[in-house]
């Protein structure tokens, strides 16, 4: 369903009952609702919780800024390298008044949120702006944005900015290009089945195709810059999970958030890059439901 929020339409799945724990979903760059699997999302219900996922704007069904153009994002690489601003068609924080509009449409005062890489962002920026409204944090796979952190290297950073296939129709390079991509991304001990993979970024792509959009998102997350002012207005109880062997985004962000965000706990996972596989998904389930295993903590 579409919901009105900030002059925008935002694509919104609402499952579970009405009466559940209200749990808001924030998918990551150029990512869409769907990429929080369904199995997932059933996993969920099944623990008392109304899940609510969400196209970020710019991205699946929700509206899009086509009219802001495509940014020139070598340029915009070059200036955040430089530590000079970078100007966005939009900032996370707009984004996170998007999530809080979806909120007040659907009648929820305050939710657990779950962020994953910039979907983790924009959800550091909801706990930090109105407190009140969440009332626990899961950041999954991301980062403060402080540039003492490691990078990727040059082959990811290479392989997240290749050029998109040249038309939207042109559904097989697309598929191809994110095959490589999240192979290379993706947790080295739990490799996705390659034909349940392919049939999974196929309907993704049918789904909604909007290079562009990826491209003024990326804009924005370069634009935000360092976090780590914002950490310590998070009070709501925060829960860190993170890959082990995350090459997106190495596992020194996540020791990093855990030691900036008072009262936090981490959860490494051995073997795990940047995507939920499907192995991990019971495991991803009892961790937002802070049901998983022992972890470690800070006061």
């Amino acid at each position: 369903m579409q919901i009105a929020t900030n002059s925008l339409a935002i694509e919104v799945d609402d499952q579970g009952p009405a009466s559940g724990s209200p749990l808001l979903l924030i998918m990551g760059l150029g990512m869409q609702l769907t990429a929080w699997p369904e199995e997932l999302v059933a996993m969920l219900v099944a623990r008392g919780f109304r899940v609510i996922r969400m196209d970020n704007r710019d991205a699946g069904l929700s509206q899009g800024f086509e009219t802001a153009g495509t940014p020139n994002l070598a340029w915009a690489v070059l200036r955040y390298m430089l530590h000079l601003p970078v100007h966005a068609p939009y900032t996370l924080a707009e984004m996170a008044d998007d999530a809080f509009g979806v909120l007040d449409a659907l009648g929820i005062a305050s939710a657990h949120v779950c962020g994953a890489s910039m979907g983790g962002m924009i959800a550091q920026h909801m706990a930090a702006s109105q407190p009140e409204r969440v009332s626990k944090l899961t950041l999954m796979m991301t980062g403060s944005g402080s540039r003492g952190l490691p990078r990727p290297s040059a082959k990811v950073r290479a392989a997240l900015l290749e050029r998109r296939a040249a038309a939207a129709h042109d559904v097989d390079s697309e598929v191809a290009r994110l095959m490589r991509l999240f192979t290379l991304i993706g947790s080295p001990a739990f490799r996705p089945e390659p034909a349940a993979f392919k049939a999974r970024l196929t309907a993704s792509v049918q789904r909604a195709w909007r290079p562009s959009g990826v491209a003024r998102q990326l804009v924005a997350v370069a634009a935000d810059g360092d976090r780590t002012p914002l950490l310590s207005r998070i009070s709501a109880p925060t829960h860190i999970v993170h890959g082990a062997d995350d090459p997106l985004v190495p596992v020194a962000a996540a020791h990093d958030l855990h030691a900036k965000i008072a009262g936090s706990t981490l959860e490494v996972i051995d073997g795990m890059g940047h995507d939920l596989p499907a192995a991990l998904w019971p495991r991803f389930a009892a961790a937002i439901a802070r049901q998983g295993p022992a972890t470690e903590s800070r006061p």
